[in-house]
C-alpha cells in the first residue's frame, strides 16, 4: 500500500485508528479455548467486528512466536484474511528486528515477501546497514523506533550526543537513508510534547503513535502537535479495545470501544478543514 492509498483510505474512514493484535490466550475469552485455532479465532472475530472503523492492523510478532509453529500459523492465517478479504487495510508486523547485511534482508523478505505485510517495525540503533535492506522493497514501509513511550526510554533516547538528544540525531540521520520516503516512525503517545520537535525534522512522515487508551496517552495531545497536511498519524489502541471484554459479545464491545476513537478522530479530521 503507498502512502496516498492510505490518506485515501483515512479520508474515506475518517479514521486513523490501528488496532494492536496482541493476541493472548491466556487473556482472551475461555470459550474460544475450545477451538481448533483460538488465536485466529480471536483475531477474525475482532477484525470482522472493527475492519470498517480502523484503517490499519497490527500483530505484534511476539505474542505469536511465543507458541511455536502454532502461533505462526495464526499468524500465517491472520494476515492472509486481511489481505484477502480486506486488502485496503494497511498492515503492520510488529517485530521490532534490527541486524544487519543479509539477516535484515531476510528479516525483510519473510514479512514483505512471504507474510505480505505492508511494514515492518525496525530498531534503528545498528544505523543505515541494518535499515537499509528493508528500505530496499518497494511500496513497503519501515517504521523506525525514535522515542518510545516505556519508561526505560530515557536511559538512551532522550541522553544528550554532541549537544542534541539521540532520538532527534536518529531522525536526522534516517532521512538521509536510500529509500528514505518510505520510512514512518514510531513515537510513544505518552511523549506527546515531543512532537513538536518531531515534526520539526520529519514533517512529512507518517507517525505511528503507540500508547493511547491503556497506556494514559491523549489523543487530543497527539493530533495537537503531531497531525500534518496528509493527518500524519497511526494511533494505535491494542488492550484498550482488543480485550474490552472477555465475555461472548467480546468482539462487539471491542467494536464499541473502537467506534468511540474513531468518533474522536473523526472530529479531529474536522478540525482541519
Amino acid at each position: 500500500m503507498t502512502t496516498s492509498q492510505l490518506v485515501e483510505q483515512i479520508q474515506l474512514k475518517k479514521s486513523f485508528l490501528c488496532i494492536g493484535l496482541d493476541t493472548d490466550l491466556e487473556k482472551i475469552p475461555r470459550h474460544l479455548l475450545d477451538d481448533e485455532d483460538p488465536i485466529f479465532a480471536f483475531n477474525k472475530a475482532i477484525i470482522d467486528t472493527t475492519h470498517h472503523l480502523c484503517v490499519a492492523y497490527k500483530p505484534n510478532i511476539a505474542f505469536y512466536e511465543a507458541y511455536g509453529i502454532v502461533g505462526w500459523k495464526a499468524l500465517e492465517k491472520t494476515i492472509t484474511y486481511l489481505n484477502e478479504n480486506h486488502p485496503e487495510i494497511f498492515t503492520i508486523a510488529d517485530a521490532k528486528r534490527g541486524d544487519i547485511g543479509n539477516t535484515s534482508t531476510r528479516y525483510a523478505k519473510a514479512f514483505f515477501e512471504n507474510l505480505q505485510f505492508d511494514s515492518i517495525t525496525v530498531a534503528p540503533y545498528m544505523g543505515k546497514d541494518s535499515v537499509e535492506p528493508f528500505l530496499a522493497f518497494p511500496e513497503k514501509h519501515t517504521i523506525l523506533l525514535a522515542l518510545t513511550s516505556n519508561e526505560g526510554a530515557y536511559d538512551f533516547q532522550t541522553k544528550l550526543i554532541d549537544g542534541q538528544e539521540l532520538y532527534k540525531k536518529v531522525l536526522e540521520t534516517s532521512k538521509t537513508y536510500k529509500n528514505s520516503e518510505n520510512l514512518m516512525y514510531v513515537v510513544g503517545a505518552t511523549k506527546a510534547e515531543y512532537l513538536r520537535d518531531v515534526r520539526k525534522i520529519i514533517p512529512d512522515n507518517f507517525l505511528l503513535v503507540p500508547g493511547v487508551g491503556a497506556q494514559g496517552g491523549s489523543l487530543q495531545e497527539v493530533c495537537k502537535y503531531g497531525i500534518n497536511k496528509n493527518i500524519g498519524l497511526l494511533i494505535n489502541s491494542s488492550r484498550g479495545i482488543i480485550y474490552a471484554s472477555k465475555e461472548k459479545d467480546f468482539a462487539k464491545v471491542a467494536a464499541s470501544k473502537a467506534a468511540g476513537l474513531q468518533n474522536h478522530m473523526a472530529l479531529e479530521l474536522k478540525k482541519m478543514k
